[in-house]
């Protein structure tokens, strides 16, 4: 199986993440893709849930610090910090959520998700990732800003996310449907 990016497929569309769940968001993308590519499409919506801000921010993770600041990794650590005040001194614990969406031109569509649990670190710390990951711990002390690619590939959310995929057959269906044998 070949993975290409919607460039590389010659398409480009932007879908607007107004669903209740990561799980409706990626939906809506993965079947965004499909339809304009006629090609199975991998799609995923994630973000960060802390516990002692009720869940935020939640499914709102890359508009956190305000709409013109969508992604701008400073800017969220900033707006998180400051929304937690005190508390951000006693580690609260945190969680980045991911669901994963495969979408077939057969019309299945398979599903799942993954979690990575941690706890939200006073100060950022670390030169890679992006978003929240420089004030994101794990439980080894180390923030996920400071694991290399690869190791953030094999341990992080989405990576949980893509295994859950393939629990579930997802791969093996986009492999054996038609067009692809």
């Amino acid at each position: 199986m070949e993975l290409v990016s919607p460039t590389d497929a010659g398409i480009t569309f932007e879908v607007v993440e107004d669903g209740a769940s990561y799980e409706e968001n990626a939906r809506k993308k993965a079947e965004a893709g499909l339809r304009l590519s006629g090609l199975a499409t991998l799609a995923d919506d994630s973000g960060l849930e802390v516990p002692l801000l009720d869940g935020r921010p939640g499914i709102d993770s890359a508009y956190f610090a305000g709409a013109g600041h969508k992604g701008d990794g400073p800017a969220l650590v900033a707006a998180l910090l400051r929304a937690l005040g005190d508390a951000a001194t006693s580690s609260p614990p945190a969680f980045f959520r991911s669901a994963a969406v495969l979408a077939l031109p057969d019309g299945r569509v398979f599903t799942g998700e993954g979690v990575l649990a941690g706890t939200i670190a006073a100060a950022p710390r670390g030169t890679h990732g992006f978003g929240f990951d420089p004030i994101f711990q794990l439980p080894d002390g180390r923030r996920l800003a400071e694991l290399s690619t690869e190791e953030k590939n094999l341990l992080s959310h989405r990576a949980r996310a893509l295994s859950a995929l393939e629990v579930h057959g997802a791969f093996d269906a986009a492999l054996s449907a038609p067009g692809n044998r």
